[in-house]
């Protein structure tokens, strides 16, 4: 057998197999380990932030590894199942939560919130949509925004911030209330710009970062400042969160300047440009 440095051929095998058993069983336990010991936090998001936080999300997992984050969508009012109110009253176990900043500061007068964990994450405008391929009305200013809805056979919104906005306050304001009784639906529970997107509504207003991820329409653009609404996006942890340290570390990078870069990139305007 030859032999070297007074070791076989089968000794010196023998020996690499054995240590390379070791470094397996020890990667292998370290891995287990943080998957045994990885926190797990439960996110809710308003569909207006969903698409930056996916992509936020890929940074912060990589700084902080041991911990997971479970993310879940649902608006910051309404009445669906879904709704990031009715998700709290039912006591449904949540970490954190982003929504529409006013609804948020209700949630924290009510002690839904831990006192003091609310951090402003991002503006977002109200835009308007029509399907891929369809005739582009004009929404350039008040005048423009009364001719098209006024001409527009079916009007699609949201049964969030943006829809409560245009149903309760500027379709009144701009006189076209009753006009549009018939043909303007609140759609809850999905995207708008889906809706639009199959044909069942004409034209779709929602939050222009909502609208921008959806495939099959055109963006006609936001609407001008006459009639604009500007929602503020923010996140606070949940009162009865049993990670607080890990949504405190979360938060934090939300609000960096780190994030706002990303934030612009998904069609919402960051909160250091005001």
């Amino acid at each position: 057998m030859r032999k070297f440095n007074n070791f076989s051929v089968f000794q010196l095998t023998h020996y690499c197999l054995k240590s390379l058993r070791k470094v397996i069983l020890t990667f292998g336990l370290f891995t287990l380990s943080q998957l045994i010991f990885a926190e797990e936090l439960s996110v809710v998001s308003s569909g207006g932030f969903a698409q930056a936080f996916v992509q936020l999300s890929v940074p912060f997992s990589k700084s902080y590894p041991d911990i997971k984050i479970e993310l879940q969508r649902g608006p910051s009012m309404g009445e669906t199942a879904n709704a990031i109110p009715k998700r709290l009253a039912r006591g449904e176990m949540v970490d954190v939560v982003i929504m529409a900043d006013d609804m948020l500061d209700q949630l924290m007068t009510q002690g839904k919130l831990l006192p003091g964990s609310k951090v402003v994450l991002a503006r977002s405008l109200i835009a308007a949509a029509v399907k891929a391929g369809a005739p582009k009305p004009d929404i350039s200013s008040k005048e423009a925004l009364v001719k098209t809805l006024l001409a527009a056979k079916s009007i699609a919104y949201s049964d969030s911030a943006s829809g409560e906005y245009l149903s309760n306050e500027l379709f009144p304001r701009l006189g076209v209330s009753e006009q549009l009784k018939l043909k303007a639906k609140k759609i809850p529970a999905i995207p708008v710009g889906e809706v639009v997107a199959s044909g069942q509504a004409e034209i779709g207003f929602q939050q222009y970062s909502e609208l921008l991820p959806v495939q099959g329409i055109e963006i006609l653009g936001k609407l001008s400042s006459d009639v604009q609404k500007e929602t503020f996006f923010s996140a606070a942890i949940v009162s009865n969160s049993k990670h607080v340290e890990s949504a405190k570390a979360l938060l934090k990078f939300l609000s960096s300047a780190q994030a706002q870069t990303i934030v612009k990139q998904t069609g919402l305007d960051s909160v250091l440009d005001k």
